[in-house]
């Protein structure tokens, strides 16, 4: 990583990269084992948690190949199941490295930053264009709906099989939370917006500034293509209803994080003085709230507090939560550590707010309470400065209108719903997930589409 005084400088990317030597010596550290936990996704926690890749990479194989300075067959390999590692080696929290057997005993191989690697070799050397495109057209059109990472994936194989793809995109610029969800120093645009021009180039065709259900009409998408794939994610932000939430200066983590990148667009990514002097009050303890953190800290606010409603975690694994599980313990993550750097410390408490308080319709001040199974504790309340207000608390799932829009009722684990014409993929189907979960789930919702339409044409 830069340096953090550095960084904190610009918004422009973060870590660092090895050279192709010591990026080599990496991959060598993976030791095929007999049973590699790295890349079989296996469910623990009441299946709410996985260890390992869910997405079922094939990881000590294409280490192998790039130790072996075989990088284009180690492409090959990735992109089998993964067709984004331009993304997920940048922004996967990776359980395949958790998962490691190196990490029983110090750091497993770095996995994320060997498929960055992979990644990078393809578009240098054009290999990625032509792994997408098809080897015939079937003659039938598919929609996808939305471009995040479910949505590129169903588009991506779906064309690889030969169907005519259209992907419809509601905001100005594509690729979903990719684009306006993760600020640039942690995902650069211009890395997003080249993964849409391969999709331009291998035949999908892209529209923006397009809201499916009101600038075009369901029936009309059933009209014009033989299947549709609904991959908005789940976009449905959980809120709080407290006294004082109509003031100003009070905003969603999407909306904020999408104005900081669209400002980081549009001016360039040195940092700003957008928030000089201003204290900033961040609700929610997750990525989320970290990427909160660290946009405002390179828009030059003055201080920063954050509330997080679920207790501590501990410092090392208990009993209970043993390797190759996801290690349940405390972090600090990047924009809590440049917080510190840059103020000392940032006060972290086990609270909620219970109202807001403002001066000329604008926030000033807000109430916090200490909690006790996710409730306030009376006689806890005090007062804090607050001029800017995340909301960082998570998503509780899809937006409803559009399925209604399409008399969607059935979700189904296998992506199809209760219309033959409509599949679903990603986040509105599952939940809030991972990146590499949309990009499984629009693989293999692709196959389940390209299946549909052979058994009607063998019914024929």
């Amino acid at each position: 990583m830069r340096p953090v005084m550095k960084r904190i400088k610009d918004f422009d990317v973060m870590e660092l990269d090895l050279n192709d030597e010591d990026r080599r010596q990496q991959a060598a550290r993976c030791m095929n084992c007999g049973i590699p936990f790295c890349h079989h996704g296996v469910f623990y926690g009441d299946g709410k948690a996985v260890s390992g890749c869910p997405n079922d990479n094939l990881i000590p194989e294409w280490n192998d190949l790039v130790y072996k300075n075989q990088d284009k067959r180690a492409f090959e390999r990735l992109t089998r199941t993964n067709y984004l590692p331009d993304m997920t080696g940048r922004v996967c929290p990776a359980p395949c490295e958790v998962s490691c057997v190196n990490a029983l005993n110090g750091p497993g191989v770095t996995i994320r930053n060997n498929e960055k690697f992979i990644i990078e070799q393809a578009f240098k050397n054009g290999w990625v264009v032509d792994s997408g495109k098809p080897a015939h057209r079937t003659g039938k059109k598919i929609a996808v709906i939305g471009s995040g990472p479910a949505g590129i994936s169903a588009a991506w194989r779906l064309n690889q099989l030969g169907h005519s793809v259209t992907i419809f995109e509601r905001d100005d610029r594509f690729g979903g939370f990719l684009m306006y969800g993760i600020p640039n120093m942690k995902l650069p645009k211009e890395i997003v917006a080249r993964r849409f021009d391969a999709l331009r180039k291998v035949g999908i065709e892209l529209v923006a500034n397009t809201e499916v259900g009101k600038d075009i009409s369901a029936a009309q998408l059933r009209q014009d293509f033989d299947r549709i794939v609904i991959c908005t994610g789940a976009r449905q932000a959980r809120d709080l209803t407290v006294p004082g939430r109509d003031l100003d200066g009070i905003y969603q983590a999407a909306d904020y994080l999408k104005l900081a990148t669209q400002s980081v667009l549009e001016d360039g990514t040195a940092a700003t003085t957008k928030l000089a002097g201003k204290h900033v009050l961040v609700l929610g303890g997750g990525d989320t709230g970290n990427d909160c953190i660290g946009t405002a800290i390179r828009q030059g606010c003055a201080g920063i507090t954050q509330l997080e409603i679920t207790p501590a975690l501990p410092k090392e694994r208990t009993a209970e939560n043993q390797w190759p599980e996801w290690p349940m313990v405390l972090k600090n993550g990047y924009g809590q550590q440049e917080a510190r750097s840059l103020f000392g410390d940032i006060t972290r408490y086990t609270a909620t707010a219970t109202g807001f308080f403002g001066q000329n319709g604008h926030v000033a001040q807000v109430e916090v309470s200490e909690v006790s199974h996710f409730q306030p504790i009376d006689g806890t309340q005090k007062r804090i400065k607050a001029d800017l207000v995340l909301l960082a608390m998570g998503f509780t799932g899809a937006e409803q209108w559009l399925f209604d829009e399409f008399g969607v009722t059935d979700k189904n684990k296998d992506y199809t719903t209760n219309d033959g014409q409509l599949f679903v993929a990603g986040d509105c189907r599952r939940g809030p997930s991972l990146v590499i979960w949309g990009i499984h789930e629009g693989r293999m919702c692709a196959e389940k589409v390209d299946a549909s339409l052979h058994a009607l044409a063998a019914s024929r």
